[in-house]
């Protein structure tokens, strides 16, 4: 497991309003994970919390600890916590996902939250940000303890893993090629004692880059986001990460989710349809787009 590192070490600032501190927790896997929790200075009693992770191969010192400090400053008690794999978090080998294991990831947030006596148990809520939007939506399938979930600018992983880009691979032949090439690198790095690694955000930036790209760049590859324990600033994912994404599809009982939800995205966003698309599964007058 990485070495917990105590000192302040965001991609953004202190706020002298709010308490941090690191915190660890299992979950049902085994796996330890690590977070930051973030508490309004002079609480007394009982706050609503909320967990939050994401985006999807960042760490907790990009946004979901801007998001978790910021929802902090208004009153919440707040977690933003390392997915498995990844991070400080425990698991080997480092760098895979699973979505199985994922939405474990935050259901043992919300155990550690409720295990806490200035968590109010009645008002617990989880925010998911880009790729991790659609894991804490796959989460309220299963989840009855939350209130809320909030899928900020949301991707469908599993979605974009087997259709690609704008659902420009939905067909047979591509999904084959791409298990192909997955189960071909499983032999590569059985033999090699290893795990390849796919690359990060790409650097150094092509011309004709598409401008989501030039955007992912802006943020990972520069001083304003980048962080070295982040899967997106640097390396990437294993090659072989994919093979549950690949395999599984997400929101199955999505319709069939009780509890609030609120999808956010912005009006020109690239990944907008996977929102829109998500949306359209849900039922209900709690819930918002």
């Amino acid at each position: 497991m990485p070495i917990i590192n105590e000192n302040w070490d965001k991609v953004f600032p202190k706020n002298p309003n709010v308490e941090s501190k690191k915190v660890t927790f299992k979950n049902h896997f085994g796996i330890e994970l690590v977070a930051d929790l973030y508490i309004p200075k002079g609480n007394k009693g009982k706050l609503p919390a909320i967990a939050v992770s994401g985006p999807f191969g960042a760490v907790k010192e990009q946004s979901s600890g801007l998001y978790a400090q910021e929802m902090a400053s208004r009153g919440f008690l707040t977690l933003a916590f390392d997915p498995s794999f990844t991070g400080e978090s425990g698991g080997e080998p480092r760098y895979m996902n699973s979505p199985d294991i994922n939405v474990e990831d935050f259901q043992a947030s919300i155990d550690y939250l409720l295990s806490r006596e200035d968590v109010d148990e009645n008002k617990i809520s989880i925010i998911g940000i880009c790729g991790w939007g659609g894991m804490a939506l796959q989460t309220a399938c299963i989840e009855t303890r939350i209130k809320a979930t909030v899928a900020v600018t949301m991707y469908d992983m599993s979605r974009v893993t087997g259709n690609g880009y704008f659902d420009a691979s939905d067909n047979e032949e591509a999904r084959h090629q791409a298990r192909v090439v997955i189960n071909n690198q499983r032999t590569k790095d059985f033999k090699n004692g290893s795990y390849a690694l796919a690359g990060g955000v790409i650097d150094p930036l092509p011309e004709d880059a598409p401008w989501f790209v030039k955007q992912y760049h802006d943020y990972y590859k520069t001083p304003r986001g980048y962080h070295p324990r982040s899967l997106n600033s640097n390396s990437g994912w294993a090659v072989t990460a994919g093979t549950s994404l690949l395999n599984t599809r997400l929101f199955t009982y999505a319709s069939e989710i009780r509890s609030s939800v609120l999808i956010v995205h912005g009006e020109k966003a690239h990944s907008r349809y996977f929102g829109e698309s998500a949306f359209a599964l849900l039922k209900g007058e709690n819930k918002e787009l």
